[in-house]
């Protein structure tokens, strides 16, 4: 790959506020003939013409909306800014479950926060509202939101005698502890859904509840491949297996991908950018042979026996092929230490069972892509905390290679406010490019800062969040930009622009409209939660372009853990911004003043 294909141009937005939902205007799209939006890039010469947004249009940002509908988002919403309301949510869903029964708790909640925020119950209880979004222009990506009720302690001791028994099951052979202090786990840490508003936290129990989680999900793909066409459905790996599997096979790649940037600087390429950096194969051989990871007949076989090299050079994309899905982790190499000097096993040996597990873990995942490839329904993979994620990348990026080979089937979600997403983001492009498949890709800004920042700051380890939301912006832009490029080289490249910041909405716009790009060839989307900013999803589904809407459901009294959260996002969004309430009376006034006063939408 060329220089100029590493840089991206970086387009700077005004920082807003400090959470991703700081929503602000929202748009409308005007009307366009058909023919001219779909016509092609090669068809002609001449610039499609550009898209204008009205950000004012309330009543075709809301004529999905019946006049209830939009009282009870102004009640929410207003409701959301009210503290003790947030602070002590779940207490007082518990106290008027206990005041007022069951049955009328129901009716409460339907008539606000869930009604708001939930699709329904079932699969069959959410159809209705996701045709109803169809026939608007606004698809779902469907989630099961139904989330173990634990307390803090109770979450704590789940985590951390997790941790202790593969600790003891699992001990190194020289009875030194060579983790890293990112990639143990930390009682204070334990409880991760602790500073996390924006997602589920799944702890491990036993096989037979991954198996369950499994079958929850196999149910959930199957609901969105019947509710709608073309939906999504949305994945966590940390509900599908031991999350210590997860976080010491992070510790392993990121060890090696540490180890491949010390060979580089030894060959004076620390400089270079993470593509550019091509180790010169004789020289690493004998640097590896030097190093002691392994004599030279073994390190010819690793290379040879991979085909490697053959260009006589080594690159990052090659370097992480040498662990693969046919590598028993628990025989990996030997690497320096690199503050010791000293060798250490990249990790302590599996038992039996432990590999039995493991093998578990990616079976489950299998099975969800190939039901989701069944369905005809895509499957996004959530991103978790940055102890977690290497792996889960990992894996998502080995059921892309598997399951994407004629269409996007599997997304993996980059975090844009972490320091390496433009890295990550790239080298995976380019692996795409290189084997052939259609690289799928959610950006989001990030749902883990506070919890990071602290646990980084705790723990004693570089804190791996950019600086302050505008360098997030910043990278947000970069890897949207990269990700058009290639999108515009090759039309084998997908994103789905998860994010309620309108800046970066009309960022994604322009920039669709300098590269002719069609709204039609569905290789762009945009993502939102249901219940908030409608007017953004709404007017981009009207005018032709692939929205969807994040679209919880489950039972009422099962989904309180998700509700709460919903309420602590809103509180921070409209304490920010009063854009959406004043957009939300500016219609409900023109219908009441043009007599609408029953208004229902026609569809």
């Amino acid at each position: 790959m060329s220089p100029a294909r590493c840089r991206s141009t970086v387009a700077s937005t005004k920082a807003q506020d400090m959470k991703e939902h700081a929503m602000d205007e929202c748009a409308v799209m005007e009307t366009i003939p058909v023919e001219l939006i779909s016509q092609s890039r090669s068809a002609s010469d001449a610039p499609l013409r550009k898209i204008d947004i009205d950000f004012d249009n309330t009543q075709e940002a809301y004529k999905s909306k019946g006049n209830l509908e939009l009282l009870r988002s102004l009640l929410v919403f207003k409701l959301c800014t009210i503290d003790v309301l947030v602070d002590k949510n779940k207490e007082l869903m518990d106290l008027s479950k206990k005041l007022f029964g069951q049955w009328m708790f129901e009716k409460m909640m339907k008539m606000t926060f869930y009604g708001q925020f939930v699709a329904g119950e079932d699969h069959n209880s959410i159809k209705p509202l996701i045709q109803k979004n169809q026939a608007f222009g606004v698809g779902a990506v469907l989630d099961y939101s139904v989330e173990e009720d634990l307390t803090q302690e109770e979450a704590e001791k789940k985590e951390m005698e997790d941790y202790d028994y593969m600790n003891t099951a699992s001990p190194l052979e020289s009875g030194a502890d060579h983790r890293e202090k990112k990639y143990k786990a930390h009682r204070q840490f334990g409880d991760r859904r602790g500073g996390v508003i924006s997602a589920r936290t799944y702890f491990y129990a036993d096989e037979a509840k991954c198996d369950n989680q499994m079958e929850t999900f196999i149910n959930c793909i199957k609901a969105s491949g019947g509710a709608s066409t073309d939906g999504f459905s949305a994945i966590k790996m940390t509900a599908l297996g031991r999350p210590q599997f997860l976080l010491q096979f992070s510790e392993v790649l990121v060890k090696w991908r540490r180890f491949f940037n010390f060979l580089a600087a030894q060959q004076g390429k620390s400089n270079m950018t993470v593509l550019e950096q091509k180790l010169e194969l004789e020289q690493l051989k004998e640097s590896l042979a030097q190093l002691g990871v392994g004599d030279k007949d073994d390190i010819e076989n690793w290379f040879t026996g991979e085909q490697l090299g053959l260009s006589g050079t080594i690159d990052l994309l090659d370097w992480n092929s040498l662990i693969n899905d046919t590598t028993k982790i628990s025989n990996l190499l030997m690497v320096p230490n690199l503050q010791t000097g000293q060798l250490e096993p990249l990790l302590s040996k599996f038992t039996a069972e432990e590999e039995r597990q493991m093998k578990r873990m990616l079976q489950r995942v299998d099975v969800l892509a190939k039901h989701a490839l069944e369905n005809g329904v895509r499957l996004m993979v959530d991103a978790e905390q940055t102890y977690f994620q290497p792996a889960i990348s990992r894996l998502t990026l080995e059921m892309q290679r598997k399951f994407n080979r004629e269409k996007p089937v599997i997304f993996n979600t980059y975090q844009c406010y972490l320091k390496e997403a433009y890295d990550n983001v790239t080298v995976d492009v380019e692996l795409s490019r290189r084997e052939g498949w259609y690289f799928g890709a959610k950006l989001v800004r990030g749902a883990y800062m506070y919890q990071e920042r602290a646990r980084a700051q705790e723990i004693g380890y570089e804190d791996p969040i950019n600086p302050n939301y505008e360098a997030t912006n910043m990278m947000y832009h970069k890897c949207l930009d990269y990700v058009l490029e290639e999108i515009d080289h090759s039309r084998k490249a997908n994103v789905m622009v998860a994010t309620h910041n309108e800046d970066t909405i009309k960022f994604t716009l322009d920039k669709m409209n300098e590269m002719r790009l069609s709204p039609t060839e569905n290789k762009v989307y945009f993502g939102q939660l249901l219940g908030m900013c409608d007017q953004i999803s709404f007017p981009l589904g009207q005018a032709g372009f692939p929205v969807y809407k994040y679209v919880p459901y489950g039972p009422v009294n099962e989904v309180i853990p998700y509700l709460s959260r919903r309420a602590q996002e809103n509180r921070g969004f409209m304490k920010g911004s009063q854009r959406e309430r004043s957009l939300l009376w500016k219609e409900l006034r023109r219908r009441l003043l043009g007599g609408q006063v029953f208004y229902r939408p026609v569809y």
